[in-house]
């Protein structure tokens, strides 16, 4: 088995070690004697770094465990390194320390929505850019939701010890862990926050509370298990903060506002959006009748019925539609043929009730033999085409199949 340093100093970045395996077979890997590289387990990501050697210097891009407990690093590029090697690991001493603070941030979150309302963490996630817990719990409220952030970050601010020590099952069983963990090993390992919080975990994690910096909680949602809480911790916390901030002054700015007034800001044009949407919907419908009315007193009768054959440059399938129901409904007799090329090539298909074609079939044919995508029902189909040159060659297909 791998020695993992990192069990007993998270801080340790620089370490000696000896190589135990090597293979460029599936991906360049490397297995060394001991190691202060975390790999990928507990909810928490590997760290990164680099292994040297009298060969050179090899990139660790992932860190993984295997089932008999070694330690595999799988590198950038393939290596020549023979077991027995010397090597010197170098661990990404900033990625390290941000997941320190993020496993530590979500141990003093869980021991918070625990000790204010007895919600227990049934999952943690770490990701590159948030974290996660899933809390047992039918509910969770805005207001407990700030509770526990209050409560978190006042116990990083009296900058409580975190300590490290190993106990046996049997001894565990009575210290009174947040959650006893399977029966797998003898032997467990407990990050212990001074009079908060005793918990059984492999991760990486910071030796005084203050060193978390800060927690962030940000998205609340309902999940399957009960409620997930987005949190960040530390640098991230203020990295995000610092993009928030500057996100909300440019919307601001956008509005002539104050950040606290972009919310009524977009309320208010939104507002305004559907007013005008509005609008334009009851123009483009008297728009259409009027101009339906002057298409049809052009069109003759051919077999008892009048055949509106007609392509835009400048409709959407919106207007298409809605000018083909005009036509439709003028007279007992009309099928329209509509197609637009902008914004997107489509067609419109339709007939008034009670004439004899299936225009959602008709559509699906002049689709199938131009390269588009369409259907709908018995009087009115519609459909999109690949290109505007296809678009009055479906209108020309559809009106033959008429005959």
């Amino acid at each position: 088995m791998t020695d993992r340093l990192y069990y007993h100093d998270s801080f340790l970045y620089d370490f000696d070690a000896e190589v135990r395996g090597a293979t460029n077979d599936p991906r360049p890997s490397v297995i060394l004697d001991r190691t202060a590289f975390y790999p990928t387990s507990g909810g928490q990501i590997f760290d990164t770094g680099v292994i040297s050697s009298d060969s050179g210097q090899h990139k660790v891009s992932e860190v993984a465990d295997t089932e008999d407990g070694r330690i595999v690093h799988y590198l950038e590029a393939a290596l020549d390194l023979k077991p027995g090697t010397r090597v010197r690991g170098q661990v990404n001493g900033a990625r390290r320390r941000d997941h320190m603070q993020q496993h530590s941030g979500q141990h003093v979150l869980s021991a918070a929505f625990v000790r204010l309302f007895n919600m227990p963490t049934v999952s943690f996630h770490m990701g590159d850019d948030y974290c996660s817990i899933d809390l047992d719990t039918p509910s969770l409220s805005k207001t407990q939701v700030e509770d526990a952030e209050h409560f978190a970050n006042e116990i990083i601010l009296e900058n409580r010890p975190v300590e490290i020590r190993f106990v046996t099952r049997d001894e565990a069983a009575n210290l009174g862990l947040r959650k006893l963990p399977p029966a797998e090993r003898a032997q467990l390992r407990i990050i212990d926050i001074r009079e908060l919080d005793l918990s059984a975990c492999g991760g990486t994690h910071v030796n005084q509370t203050g060193q978390i910096g800060c927690i962030l909680l940000r998205k609340v949602e309902k999940v399957r298990q009960g409620w997930r809480v987005e949190f960040i911790a530390g640098q991230r916390a203020v990295a995000t903060a610092r993009r928030d901030f500057t996100t909300l002054t440019e919307a601001g700015a956008q509005f002539s506002a104050q950040i606290y007034d972009v919310p009524q800001q977009i309320r208010k044009s939104l507002d305004e959006i559907r007013s005008l949407r509005k609008q334009k919907e009851d123009s483009q419908e008297e728009l259409a009748a009027a101009q339906a009315a002057v298409m049809l007193a052009g069109i003759p009768e051919t077999s008892g019925r009048k055949v509106v054959v007609r392509t835009f440059s400048d409709r959407d399938i919106y207007a298409l539609k809605v000018l083909a129901q005009k036509l439709t409904r003028c007279a007992p007799n009309v099928v329209t043929l509509l197609g637009t090329t902008s914004p997107q090539p489509s067609v419109v298909l339709a007939q008034s009730a009670g004439q004899p074609f299936d225009m959602g079939a008709l559509m699906k044919q002049v689709m199938s033999a131009h390269g588009g995508r369409g259907g709908g029902s018995k009087d009115m189909a519609q459909g999109g085409l690949p290109s505007a040159d296809s678009v009055s060659k479906a209108l020309e297909a559809a009106r033959a199949a008429l005959v």
